[in-house]
């Protein structure tokens, strides 16, 4: 390839990275397998003639697709034999994202975790479609079926996931309440308190990917889930700090104990109580925690108003010299 065309690849593929390892990180549920995703993506998108690339985005986002799916495909046959239970890799991120709020549900831990129970061109078709606004022409490209199949499994999807997915999503600021009183109520054993925030009917799922001890199967109703924080406190006898974080465009806490790190809390509020708890402690999902990642629904203006790559930083952030791909120069 000509440097002149290599220069105009890697000047699309840079625009439009951080909306590539969104949409690369929706569909799989996991950021390390989304950076590899774009890894692929590069090394297949520096051999295109782009003379013949009428929509980059489009282009760019269906190769990213096909890679993510066959990378799914692989991972989900591999999750069947996980150890306990499967959670998305939690994800600092940044105020923008939360923001957005279309966004902001898109990764949200509870509805990444309806995304598992879709067959995998459905999860790719949901995503393209609903967080992305991809036409389903481009959507048919990406998955290879046609326009009018898409329309179908799309159809088919959004229900699948309407019927799983909470009435109205809460606001930060009620999620932020809600945590806040659990907090309280786990440092000081209160009981009482911790019912009053709990939902009735409220559900724990927790990872520690056989490394971290976790609860195996989803913990139901909230005596049960009272009961198992506050006796894991007791049982525990260390020291527990809690500090809140935007995890996944909302309202998180990062959990040490004795000052280690032990997890990623999140939760889904409805009504101003906890109707869903989100705990990852499978230490090979929190190396990501370091920094903000940016995600986006948009690619990267020339002026820069977007968020930078996933493998850039900005501001007081480490910096690194990276590839357009976000691999490190060798």
């Amino acid at each position: 390839m000509k440097d002149e065309s290599t220069t105009g690849a890697t000047d699309a593929f840079v625009a439009h990275r951080t909306l590539l390892f969104t949409v690369a990180y929706e569909i799989l549920g996991s950021a390390s397998d989304a950076e590899d995703v774009l890894q692929e993506t590069w090394l297949r998108w520096v051999d295109v003639d782009l003379t013949q690339v009428r929509e980059r985005r489009a282009y760019l986002a269906r190769i990213t697709t096909r890679q993510a799916l066959n990378r799914l495909r692989t991972l989900q046959r591999r999750r069947e034999d996980y150890v306990g239970q499967w959670l998305p890799e939690p994800l600092l991120t940044s105020p923008d994202v939360a923001e957005d709020v279309l966004l902001a549900e898109s990764v949200s831990m509870a509805l990444m975790v309806v995304l598992e129970s879709l067959a995998p061109t459905e999860r790719a078709v949901f995503v393209l479609r609903e967080t992305f606004d991809f036409a389903y022409d481009e959507i048919a490209d990406a998955v290879e079926k046609s326009p009018e199949a898409v329309r179908q499994i799309a159809h088919r999807a959004r229900g699948h996931v309407r019927s799983r997915r909470p009435r109205r999503v809460a606001t930060p600021a009620e999620t932020r309440t809600a945590l806040e009183a659990f907090k309280v109520s786990i440092e000081t054993g209160d009981v009482q308190a911790l019912m009053d925030v709990l939902a009735p009917d409220v559900v724990v799922l927790a990872d520690g990917g056989g490394v971290k001890q976790a609860v195996p199967n989803p913990v139901r109703g909230a005596d049960r889930v009272a009961r198992l924080f506050v006796g894991g406190m007791r049982k525990a006898g260390g020291v527990l700090t809690a500090v809140p974080w935007t995890v996944n465009g909302h309202p998180g806490l990062l959990v040490a104990m004795d000052g280690e790190l032990d997890g990623v809390f999140a939760a889904q509020v409805q009504d101003g109580r906890i109707a869903g708890i989100y705990y990852v402690r499978n230490p090979h999902k929190l190396g990501r925690l370091e920094e903000e990642v940016p995600l986006t629904r948009h690619e990267r203006t020339r002026a820069g108003a977007a968020a930078p790559s996933a493998g850039q930083t900005t501001g007081s952030q480490r910096r690194s010299t990276a590839s357009p791909s976000g691999e490190s120069a060798q």
